[in-house]
């Protein structure tokens, strides 16, 4: 017997677009709502109308007025869709409201995201991170479907799945629930932190990679450390971070960060929840903001990454490198302007796909995490190979003269490894004061 073909959901999308936000605002409607659609379709819903709805004033009900009510409802009889994902942050008072006028499961802007980071979590940390959020959301709602409970599957039931069904006293299960996990998360925390300290003592600059979703992150990751993170095409499709050692041109040896990715209106419960994983971004040395340069909207991208990271709590001074991503997407002139003035600022164009411009990119990374280095000269015997792999290991060696079985090493410090070179080489190593070495 032929197994049944198994049959795509659907799903209408609505943006709503405040015509106060539209004056201000440095993306245009359209691309919003490409944005919300690129959302739905990332758990596997097929978008079968998709529409903009300009919102002069908020209707306290139903968020949307009367007329735009009825026309989503006609549609909705019309294609008979199992979701409609409303691009915009709904009260639960207004979730019930157009549930009842369009007889249908409607998701807001914060659900949706919560179900694409609840199917795409990986480990025992983000699956924490996730359901954190899901129940910081869900707690101020009427609780419908737990499946996360009990579930089989990814997701924390927006979308229903195996075995519905309410459970009593479900504010207190709730509360019960985040303190728990937050008990979790917080050993979490202490993890990443004793992991940090062990990074310090051997003393590797980390560069964390950030950017906007689907900027294409994992495929530099890749690139640079010849790795095989998850790289595709999609929205969120990296969740969980992941480190590797990266050794640069100079010698110097990093640690690359790569990140979840950032979108506009940021569900705060998700900044919270991530805040553990993203104080990887905190401690960063350098920070390569990776952008998707042939994405129409790549400037209000970049805005929206600066405005989270300001959030996050991320030092004026740190520097951040911008890291011009996918020029190979754009026409020659385009991509032959940005490759000229690469490198002469702090913007690389890079396309991690074919590997351009990567050269210029590990240089200037190495320029960054070098920039308060102190020059050095240390003199060794030849024969003190203990001496020569410590100084290869904890400095960048800039030039080597040997000479009547004597070595003498032009080295690049970094300023916290000062005290452990001058105790360890006493008199064997002169440091120049006030100049910082060049890269």
């Amino acid at each position: 017997m032929a197994k049944a073909k198994s049959v795509q959901r659907t799903a209408l999308v609505v943006h709503v677009e405040p015509k106060a936000r539209s004056a201000r605002s440095l993306r245009d409607a359209q691309a919003r709502l490409e944005e919300a659609v690129g959302l739905t379709v990332a758990i596997h819903l097929d978008v079968v109308w998709a529409a903009i709805a300009p919102l002069a004033r908020p209707v306290p009900a139903t968020l949307l007025g009367t007329g735009k009510v009825e026309e989503i409802a006609a549609q909705a009889r019309l294609l008979e869709p199992e979701i409609v994902m409303v691009n915009a942050a709904l009260t639960p008072v207004q979730q019930r409201n157009l549930e009842k006028a369009w007889g249908i499961k409607v998701l807001d802007r914060t659900a949706l995201i919560l179900e694409i980071f609840g199917e795409r979590a990986q480990t025992r940390e983000g699956t924490l991170q996730v359901e954190l959020a899901h129940l910081n959301y869900q707690r101020s709602r009427l609780v419908r479907s737990w499946t996360h409970l009990e579930r089989q599957r990814g997701g924390f039931g927006f979308l229903g799945g195996p075995g519905e069904s309410q459970i009593e006293s479900d504010r207190r299960q709730i509360s019960e629930r985040i303190v728990r996990i937050k008990k979790e998360l917080e050993q979490v925390k202490r993890t990443r932190g004793l992991g940090r300290q062990a990074r310090k003592k051997v003393r590797y600059p980390v560069v964390a990679l950030v950017g906007y979703t689907n900027a294409g992150k994992s495929t530099l990751f890749n690139r640079l450390t010849d790795s095989h993170v998850l790289a595709q095409d999609l929205l969120f499709a990296t969740l969980d971070p992941t480190m590797r050692g990266l050794k640069l041109p100079g010698g110097t040896r990093v640690i690359l960060s790569d990140t979840v990715g950032f979108i506009a209106d940021l569900p705060t419960e998700l900044v919270a929840a991530f805040r553990a994983t993203l104080e990887e971004v905190l401690e960063a040395d350098v920070i390569a903001h990776v952008r998707d340069v042939a994405h129409d909207e790549s400037a209000a991208q970049k805005a929206d990454v600066l405005a989270i990271l300001a959030e996050l709590g991320v030092p004026e001074d740190r520097p951040i490198l911008e890291v011009l991503n996918k020029t190979d997407l754009l026409e020659q002139g385009p991509r032959q302007g940005l490759e000229e003035q690469s490198g002469r600022g702090v913007a690389y164009a890079v396309s991690a796909l074919t590997g351009s411009g990567i050269p210029a990119l590990l240089a200037g990374l190495e320029t960054a995490v070098t920039r308060g280095n102190i020059a050095a000269t240390l003199k060794l015997d030849a024969g003190d190979g203990e001496a020569l792999a410590f100084a290869h290991r904890h400095a960048q060696v800039l030039e080597r003269r040997d000479r009547a079985g004597k070595v003498t090493l032009s080295l690049r410090i970094a300023p916290q490894d000062r005290s452990r070179f001058q105790n360890k080489f006493l008199k064997k190593i002169l440091f120049q004061e006030g100049v910082a070495a060049e890269p």
